[in-house]
């Protein structure tokens, strides 16, 4: 019987050769948002991996819109020619791999120094900005007060949010991912911890989901042929924050605006919120979106092992499961998943198949 992990999966009209996703993995490691000679290595051994798509980091749609100094960004033309010249290569590692690329703003968590130097915010003259948000909370006691998005802000974030999605389909991109998750900008619209406006942007649930739907609707518009999704977290972790009921209204309203697929992740909002992280540890958000909507959804979060990952699916917890560190430690997690389930249609690449003969 052929394992369900390595069943192909149609979203919209695009067909993944089977269910294993390398999910968006910010690297920081690009020069004015322009990706260099280390995503294409990186991505090149990732779409080699036997995943069926590899999802490009956090990309930023703005200068100030990234996490970090050394984001990746689609805001110009010198952004959108060194993507597709890593497009190119990943392509070039494996035709049939699908390559989807994350569009994100971070707001108030943007400005940070690379993760594994500190955890401190750079100021103007470090080469960082001053962030923004739906209202001047900070992220942190670290980070600094944002600017308050004006409506005529929030209006021009959304046309960037359609604009980079442009540019990454014209780089070569399969797919589009907008980042609703993690506590960045979107997220920090959707939920009340973060958004106090009293606009069409805040307010009851209606108001919060305004920013988000619109950022949806105009990403579908701007690229109609295109598979589009959705990351979204799932609970803030904290009462009377974000939480499961709000992300499947949000959910329903993106399926009906077009979105192909989602994608369940949790937390990130607040700094010091303590998250239980184990094996399989957000499952349950994906099988309750996945059930609410009936929209194809990816599940992530300590999923490891090929085992566990084809039990998901075959219990009907998720459609698509994302492989993120694991990967990481192992690039060829794919090829030995099909060697571990005993899949027998698989093709291994010709430059790698001898080391997978036994």
């Amino acid at each position: 019987m052929s394992s369900s992990l390595f069943e192909p999966i149609t979203l919209g009209a695009l067909t993944l050769s089977n269910r294993i996703s390398v999910p968006p993995m910010c690297m920081y490691s690009g020069k004015s948002g322009v990706a260099q000679t280390f995503h294409k290595v990186h991505y090149g051994r990732l779409a080699a991996s036997g995943a069926g798509v590899v999802c490009i980091e956090s990309t930023g749609v703005t200068p100030t819109g990234r996490i970090s100094t050394w984001d990746l960004g689609l805001w110009s033309d010198e952004c959108e020619k060194s993507l597709r010249e890593v497009i190119a290569v990943m392509k070039e590692m494996n035709p049939d791999v699908k390559v989807f690329v994350q569009l994100n703003h971070a707001g108030r968590k943007g400005s940070f120094d690379r993760d594994w130097v500190n955890d401190k915010v750079l100021t103007p003259a470090q080469g960082g900005w001053r962030v923004v948000a739906p209202t001047q909370k900070r992220f942190s006691d670290k980070a600094g007060e944002p600017h308050e998005l004006s409506n005529e802000e929030c209006y021009s974030i959304i046309e960037a949010f359609a604009q980079a999605a442009r540019r990454a389909v014209r780089a070569g991109a399969d797919g589009v991912q907008i980042h609703g998750a993690h506590g960045y900008l979107i997220h920090q619209f959707l939920s009340p911890l973060t958004n106090e406006r009293i606009d069409e942007f805040g307010g009851a649930l209606e108001n919060r989901l305004t920013f988000a739907t619109k950022v949806i609707d105009a990403v579908v518009r701007a690229v109609p042929d295109t598979c589009v999704g959705l990351r979204v977290s799932a609970t803030d972790w904290v009462s009377e924050g974000w939480d499961l009921i709000q992300t499947v209204e949000l959910v329903k309203k993106a399926k009906l605006l077009g979105c192909h697929y989602v994608d369940v992740s949790s937390g990130g909002l607040i700094s010091d919120v303590r998250i239980p992280e184990g094996p399989g540890y957000q499952l349950q958000f994906a099988r309750a979106v996945r059930e609410a909507t009936g929209l194809p959804t990816f599940a992530v979060g300590c999923i490891t092992e090929a085992a566990q990952a084809e039990s998901i699916l075959r219990d009907g917890g998720a459609d698509v499961i994302d492989i993120g560190r694991a990967l990481l430690n192992d690039p060829h997690w794919g090829w030995h998943a099909a060697q571990a389930l005993g899949e027998k249609n698989i093709h291994f690449p010709p430059q790698l198949a001898r080391g997978f003969k036994k």
